[in-house]
């Protein structure tokens, strides 16, 4: 039974969290002390990344022992030093002869235009959180990578909406599970699949707050995109979006079948942000694997997508208004 509707569902999967609710941004640290067979998959043509390289099905290293997901742009890749500090700390890593070297791969996003921007994800937030990581409950909207999000950015943050942190876990059969945790910081408009409706995005700049399944009142990114003020506004526009995630299965798989899980789950962000993997988006999706269960890839692969569109859906419900943005329902 999936106890959390989080990807702490998945046995040995844990999360950790910390912010700075003055400064709008945080991050979020995936933990997985035993290890846990790592893929990858960037789609967007503005990613901010670590040590993605090593995930390839052709490199040596296996494992991970934490994926950092956090705000604070370039900036933000420092907090995966805390996350290394405090599992060597723990004796967890990589053993390099008698040395033991964390393996730490990070994704972060862009909220530079939220709060106070000289204050980043460092070391010490990357170390508190790593530091709380439990396979409990885990906190949506407002916190740690998802402090700062926000989504439908095509008339700048005047006409954006706060986004935030989602989670979700599926269980598909034989007592294997796939979970996900989601930071969506979109420059487009996220959609309910299954209405078709838009539920949060880019508002035509003379609007106030939107409400739940006011569907009119949004501006329709891909519909603007088509105008000539469109347009003039993709030829100026720069990259600061991007939806970052990481799928965790018990299934017993390789980096390449991982890889593919971590492929397949993108599917599901396409489904609810429109448009994704643009070249204004760093969309990227970890992967992780514990090794319990035997399982198709193709299965958990599918239900990673649906999964990943489930805890984007929450991500955006889950969210407060912040930095004088507004959020879904307010």
């Amino acid at each position: 039974m999936n106890r959390n509707n989080a990807i702490t569902d998945i046995p040995g999967i844990e999360v950790g969290q910390s912010q700075d609710d003055q400064a709008l941004t945080g991050c979020t640290v995936i933990l997985c002390r035993k290890g846990a067979v790592g893929g990858v998959d960037v789609r967007g043509s503005a990613p901010g990344t670590r040590e993605t390289d090593l995930l390839n099905p052709i490199n040596l290293v296996e494992k991970v022992h934490a994926v950092v997901l956090a705000g604070g742009s370039a900036f933000g890749l420092d907090a995966a030093s805390g996350v290394m500090k405090y599992l060597a700390e723990q004796k967890i890593g990589y053993g390099v002869g008698n040395n033991r070297v964390p393996i730490v791969p990070a994704a972060i996003l862009f909220d530079l235009d939220l709060g106070k921007s000289a204050r980043h994800p460092d070391p010490e937030m990357g170390y508190a959180a790593a530091a709380s990581a439990n396979g409990g409950p885990v906190a949506e909207g407002n916190v740690g990578a998802g402090t700062g999000a926000s989504v439908g950015k095509i008339f700048g943050m005047a006409g954006a909406m706060k986004s935030g942190l989602g989670t979700a876990s599926l269980e598909i059969g034989g007592g294997v599970r796939v979970g996900v945790i989601v930071a969506v910081n979109a420059f487009g408009d996220v959609l309910d699949p299954g209405t078709g409706q838009i539920i949060a995005g880019a508002r035509p700049t003379n609007l106030g707050p939107v409400k739940l399944g006011g569907t009119s009142l949004f501006a329709d990114t891909l519909k603007v995109m088509q105008s000539l003020a469109g347009r003039t506004i993709l030829r100026l526009a720069s990259g600061g979006n991007t939806v970052i995630a990481v799928v965790a299965t018990n299934a017993r798989f390789d980096k390449a079948q991982t890889t593919k899980v971590a492929q397949m789950a993108q599917d599901g962000l396409a489904r609810t942000v429109r448009p994704a993997h643009t070249m204004l988006d760093g969309d990227t999706v970890f992967a992780l694997a514990t090794g319990q269960k035997k399982a198709d890839v193709s299965t958990v692969g599918a239900y990673a997508a649906e999964a990943l569109a489930q805890a984007i859906l929450k991500a955006v419900r889950a969210a407060k208004p912040a930095g004088g943005l507004p959020a879904v329902g307010t």
